[in-house]
């Protein structure tokens, strides 16, 4: 399998992505990881402090990105339209990579307790990045929580969604991710 070779940060998480599917993660080392990414161990430490941090590369770039598109939705966007913008922002720096590397992300996430707890930290992460910015255009406390716990739901269905979807659909991951807010919107409806 071809790899791109931007840099070691971007080679060390295919590496890992790589070895956690062909053997786990509980079996992968981090000398493996290095070995496989073309890079030292002392390499590997300077960008991840281990490898459950591998899974969440790019973590603070995302957050920010969606705090970002928040905090420069119109003045009169609604909580869940400046969540939709935030989403937009974020869905723009994903690329073709990010979309083939999701569903073995996902493998990997599934098929380890430790990995599922690092996932729900970073969820954690990302809610409280667009939680923090709509509290900073004024949305109540109560109301900006929910709107970004729905935002977090909504970038990880729609993010799946794309990822999963045949390599020549043209519906974008932005797309996935509005729609999967509408349909978590629509449910809120319902709850009575």
């Amino acid at each position: 399998m071809a790899r791109w070779q931007p840099g070691a940060t971007q080679r060390l998480v295919v590496a890992a992505v790589d070895l956690f599917t062909e053997q786990g993660y509980d079996a992968t080392t981090v000398a493996q990881i290095a070995e496989r990414a073309g890079v030292t161990k002392s390499t590997f430490f300077r960008h991840f402090s281990d490898k459950r941090e591998l899974l969440v590369a790019g973590q603070e770039t995302l957050s920010r990105l969606l705090a970002d598109g928040i905090a420069e939705a119109p003045a009169s966007a609604g909580p869940l339209q400046a969540v939709a913008a935030g989403l937009e922002r974020a869905s723009g720096a994903m690329g073709p990579a990010n979309r083939e590397l999701g569903p073995r992300i996902a493998a990997a996430v599934a098929a380890s307790t430790e990995l599922q707890e690092r996932d729900a930290l970073k969820s954690v992460g990302l809610a409280a990045a667009m939680t923090t910015a709509l509290l900073g255009r004024g949305v109540p406390d109560v109301t900006a929580h929910l709107a970004g716990e729905l935002g977090v739901l909504a970038f990880k269905r729609g993010y799946a969604r794309w990822s999963e979807s045949d390599r020549g659909d043209a519906v974008g991951l932005a797309e996935h991710a509005l729609e999967a807010l509408e349909e978590l919107r629509a449910a809120t409806a319902s709850l009575g």
